[in-house]
């Protein structure tokens, strides 16, 4: 309903105008309104239109920019869900990285070390590069009294030539782990990624449904109106968005 008035000349004038009816007579004439109800709309209408805040939610943590998409503004969104797939592929690449060197570390470990890897904790791999053999790495917990530390030889035997084989296999580790680290710095962006979604996409579904809401609303006010050439109207006026 853009416009619709119902003009009664003695005395009662009723008017249905959108926001943006001017007066209604605007040469020698003035009005003043009372609004005396607000804000009623269609519900079923409402209900029908309005946007899922949960759902726009689920959609931005399963995949960045999605949430915004169904909130019907993806002009922000689409750049969260290019930096999601720059940030998976990074993972995956540095995931594959890690893992080569992890293998290399290891291998180097048996080779140089006659160390036994398998099944051990990130500790054991931490120790056998700050010690150069078993029997140092043991008598030191020994002399700490952290007798819970001490490695079983039959077990957990290492022995390196040197400092340098040593060295150079700290130094293998090191980079492995640099990688792990950038790994969970990289799982930190991905889940960062979307909490910016979630967020955003709530904040567009509530503008959304706020909008819809002023759309469907219409509103009812009271007035008379003065005009030089007749006597004074009372006025009934309705403001709706509406088009029909």
């Amino acid at each position: 309903m853009k416009k619709m008035a119902l003009i009664f000349l003695i005395p009662v004038l009723i008017v249905a105008q959108n926001n943006q009816t001017k007066s209604l007579l605007e040469l020698k004439s003035s009005a003043s309104f009372i609004p005396i109800e607000a804000d009623d709309f269609d519900q079923d209408e409402y209900k029908s239109r309005k946007k899922n805040v949960g759902l726009a939610m689920l959609y931005s943590a399963l995949l960045p920019g999605m949430g915004e998409l169904y909130a019907g503004d993806y002009s922000f969104g689409k750049y969260l869900t290019i930096t999601d797939g720059v940030l998976w592929g990074t993972f995956i690449g540095v995931s594959s990285h890690a893992n080569n060197l992890e293998d290399n570390y290891k291998s180097y470990a048996t080779s140089m070390g006659s160390a036994n890897v398998e099944s051990k904790d990130d500790k054991y791999f931490a120790d056998i590069g700050n010690y150069v053999d078993i029997d140092q790495y043991n008598r030191r917990q020994e002399l700490d009294r952290n007798f819970a530390a001490v490695y079983d030889e039959a077990t957990h035997y290492w022995k390196w030539d040197g400092q340098s084989e040593r060295s150079e296999y700290r130094t293998m580790w090191k980079s492995s782990e640099t990688a792990n680290n950038n790994l969970r710095f990289i799982a930190g962006a991905l889940i960062l990624n979307r909490v910016v979604s979630i967020i955003n996409a709530v904040r567009i579904v509530a503008k959304h449904n706020n909008h819809l809401k002023e759309e469907l609303s219409w509103n009812v006010a009271f007035g008379v109106s003065n005009q030089l050439t007749l006597p004074p109207s009372y006025m009934l006026q309705f403001h709706t968005n509406l088009d029909f």
